[in-house]
């Protein structure tokens, strides 16, 4: 019966931690545009 904690446990943790990245990538980007730097423009790259 351990195995249900785990088969349960570790996606849940790996779902929270996909989103608390996100979140913290959100919060990061919206203190750079407060603060006046500005979105960061990435370059598209054509061959």
């Amino acid at each position: 019966m351990w195995y249900f904690a785990w088969l349960l446990g570790l996606p849940l943790a790996a779902a929270f931690a996909v989103l608390n990245a996100m979140w913290y990538e959100l919060m990061d980007d919206l203190a750079r545009e407060r603060a006046g730097a500005g979105s960061v423009k990435m370059e598209t790259v054509t061959r």
